[in-house]
């Protein structure tokens, strides 16, 4: 759908947008202006209005809350507006009880200030003179929205003070649900830059303060805008990506929409030690609340409108948000929530669009579980490709990545999420794992799935980003040489070395640099666009959960190890951290961001635990920029390994074109190599008599998000597709075959083989679409 950029009071694109990335090499530190992103500052203003007589009220839920007065001891609280009770019942919050009533903003006000987004004029002068007069009457009737409105910079490196705006909140949503938002009413303002107050659609309002020239957009007659930016260096969304020149500074929302107990460990500690994964927190909290409302609610509060505002404060571009299968469907013996998690993806995409932000779609839980570990939705047996239901599984998971790619492969989504990853950490290289071949056989299908979804060439359909399975970056050199858009991620971790390493932080400030610069670097040579989806501050495995429910850490020796290392008391506390830790820290997080180039921190919050404090300090990018062990501005962290005087491994580009989608992107020779399905999976030399699904189910479409607006006087829906990209991909989905009986699909590495489900079962490969002429 065509961008009609006359919706918004200005067009951020009349001039490009500054490339501001600083070269190297210079040994030298490079200062970025102001130090702190406005989120952040302990005096940062409650809301613009209040300078202008204007009460606007503060909205009760995300990341400003956390960030106020200080059951942590920190010195940089926001204060909020006052706030009245409400009836929701579960949120993060471990002071309140389940069942007791968060605060929430007061709604009876209105304000009635903004007038209707217009072109510039002439009358500045005028509405100044009429100030300076000290005309109350027309300061409230004319000049502020004029100030609002009017009076706003054509460059997108300057700021603005425009109010308003809608947004998603935290509240409860039906994809398919339309309604009306206060953007609706006349005088709605839809863009804005720092100083600017945006209003939720619930009433509540935030004052989006970002020192980096990045501005906001929303426009719901026009809901697919993509001229907000982040900052004033990183392109809108409606510019390409330009990959090796472009840098991609971003975080995960890990634990949002994809539970895991030591991100939230509010959830799960009332249930302590029986919750230990997604699968058992939803069978506890069924069995104590006949429903699963409490997961929602979760979703609504975890991560809010405002996460988004300071992510892009905080100077990050870009967004990598794991999600599980089961937010298209599930089976009747899965206990998940269904479908659920999905309305929130689709909040996510409208605030990353109205910041100025991009996604990274990471597919984290798959059926059957590829690694066994509680992230993937079950902890124990590996039973994706591995196993008697190994095949089923992977079949399955399969249909899961055709019906994301389809999605987000249409117009009106494939800027805001332009890169998939279709599996998070495959354990395929373990005892327990599955052989390489299997895990090459299923890459390849799912590249032909992806491609045939969304074409080939670049700006059809998304990057399709592998994990490297832990056979290490290097062996996958060559692999599907020619294909369209393939990138490799991998996760590098200091605290899961072996051994683990024990000294104080000022010995991991320059580890990273020696550690992976060279390899990151050869990788985007050899392989392609290479990326870091998961890093963290922790040099250690101390934090509650952090090893999984109950099985203590490494540093104690209480883990795999009886070697005690130290106490994790510290480290769990970072209120106890002087400032030579937190420069220690600091420095390491440069360093890494430099040997990464391109990365995604693991995560962006970590929620509180029963005892009113974030015991996984480590791995919180918000809390480590408030408390100062991280840049507030990543760009810091270029040149920062040669400044500490380690080699140099940057990778420089330029990719090969058809690496980017360029000339001769999807001319694959060795796909025929990898037929589907494989022969041998994990514990099966020969992988032909197990059973499989069949393709004759119903085609699985994603539901969009209706957006009503007033137009003329009427009710308008905008269009912003309808979940299927592809209208020729037509294959039916892959489902049991009737009447017959297969063994648990999530253990079954020792289940008998059924004599049904396998003769005839066999699907054949997806197509592949033909490579655009470049």
């Amino acid at each position: 759908m065509a961008q009609n950029s006359s919706n918004i009071p200005y067009d951020p694109l009349d001039t490009q947008p500054r490339v501001e990335t600083p070269q190297l090499l210079t040994p030298d530190p490079v200062e970025f202006g102001p130090p702190r992103p406005g989120f952040f500052e302990a005096g940062s203003r409650s809301s613009v209005g209040s300078t202008l007589g204007v009460n606007a009220r503060g909205s009760a839920y995300g990341s400003i809350a956390p960030l106020r007065s200080s059951q942590y001891g920190d010195n940089n609280s926001h204060e909020l507006s006052p706030v009245g009770p409400t009836s929701e019942r579960y949120r993060d919050d471990p002071t309140l009880p389940v069942g007791a009533a968060p605060p929430t903003a007061n709604l009876t006000e209105k304000d009635q200030l903004y007038a209707a987004p217009r072109t510039k004029t002439k009358r500045k002068a005028l509405f100044g003179c009429l100030i300076a007069g000290g005309c109350l009457l027309l300061v409230l009737a004319i000049v502020l929205p004029v100030y609002f409105l009017v009076i706003k910079p054509k460059s997108s490196s300057t700021t603005s003070t425009n109010t308003g705006s809608d947004g998603h909140s935290g509240g409860h949503a039906s994809a398919t649900a339309s309604g009306e938002h206060p953007e609706n009413t006349p005088g709605f303002v839809t863009s804005g830059g720092d100083g600017s107050i945006v209003t939720k659609d619930d009433g509540t309002t935030f004052v989006y303060n970002n020192s980096f020239g990045g501005f906001w957009v929303f426009d719901p007659a026009n809901p697919l805008n993509e001229s907000a930016q982040a900052q004033s260096w990183t392109k809108p969304l409606s510019q390409e990506w330009a990959w090796g020149t472009d840098k991609v500074y971003g975080v995960n929302l890990g634990g949002w929409l994809n539970l895991e107990p030591f991100i939230s460990p509010a959830l799960y500690e009332p249930f302590y030690p029986n919750a230990v994964d997604e699968w058992t927190l939803c069978e506890q909290i069924m069995q104590r609340d006949g429903n699963l409302n409490a997961i929602e609610e979760h979703y609504k509060t975890f991560i809010v409108e405002e996460d988004f505002a300071m992510i892009a404060a905080a100077g990050l571009n870009w967004l990598r948000i794991p999600i599980a299968f089961w937010a298209i469907e599930k089976y009747p013996n899965e206990p998940f929530l269904e479908r659920v998690s999905w309305n929130y993806f689709l909040k996510a995409i409208e605030w990353a669009r109205k910041y100025g932000l991009r996604i990274n779609l990471d597919l984290h839980a798959l059926p059957g579980s590829q690694n066994g570990w509680n992230h993937s939705g079950k902890l124990g047996k590996i039973n994706f490709l591995a196993g008697v239901m190994g095949v089923a599984n992977a079949q399955r998971a399969l249909d899961h990545v055709r019906i994301f790619a389809e999605f987000i492969s249409q117009p009106e989504y494939k800027n805001v999420v332009p890169f998939f990853g279709i599996i998070n950490e495959p354990r395929s290289n373990s005892d327990s794992g599955y052989p390489v071949e299997a895990m090459q056989a299923w890459y390849a299908e799912a590249y032909r799935i992806i491609r045939n979804a969304g074409g080939t060439g670049a700006g059809n359909g998304p990057f399709i980003s592998i994990h490297d399975a832990f056979y290490g970056m290097s062996q996958w050199t060559g692999f599907l040489s020619g294909a369209d858009r393939l990138a490799m991620d991998h996760h590098p971790y200091l605290v899961f070395a072996v051994p683990l390493p024990g000294g104080p932080p000022s010995d991991f400030e320059a580890m990273p640099c020696g550690r992976w610069a060279g390899d990151f670097s050869n990788a985007n040579s050899a392989f392609g666009v290479t990326t870091a989806g998961e890093w963290s501050h922790a040099i250690n495995d101390c934090g509650l959960y952090v090893n999984a429910v109950g099985r203590g850490t490494r540093y104690e020796g209480t883990f795999e190890t009886t070697t005690v290392l130290g106490s994790c008391d510290t480290w769990n506390d970072h209120t106890t951290w002087d400032q030579s830790t937190k420069d220690s820290l600091r420095q390491m997080s440069l360093s890494t961001m430099d040997a990464l180039q391109n990365w995604f921190f693991w995560t962006w919050r970590i929620g509180e635990s029963s005892r009113g404090r974030v015991e996984a300090p480590f791995w919180s990018y918000k809390l480590a920029v408030l408390e100062g062990w991280a840049p507030t501005d990543p760009r810091e962290s270029v040149g920062q390994c040669q400044r500490l005087g380690q080699p140099t491994h940057s990778f420089t580009g330029p990719y090969q074109s058809w690496q980017i989608g360029g000339a001769g992107a999807g001319t694959v020779p060795s796909l025929d190599s990898y037929p589907w399905p494989p022969t041998a999976i994990g514990g099966f030399p020969d992988a032909a008599p197990l059973p499989q699904y069949t393709a004759t189910g119903a085609i699985n479409t994603l539901p969009v998000h209706t957006y009503t607006y007033s137009s003329a006087g009427a009710a308008a829906t905008a269009d912003v597709g309808d979940g299927w990209n592809n209208a020729a991909d037509t294959t039916p989905m892959a489902v049991p075959v009737a009447d017959c009986t297969y063994p648990d699909q999530w253990d079954a590495t020792a289940a008998a083989i059924p004599t049904c489900g396998v003769a005839g079962a066999t699907t054949e490969a997806a197509p592949v679409a033909e490579p655009t002429p470049i």
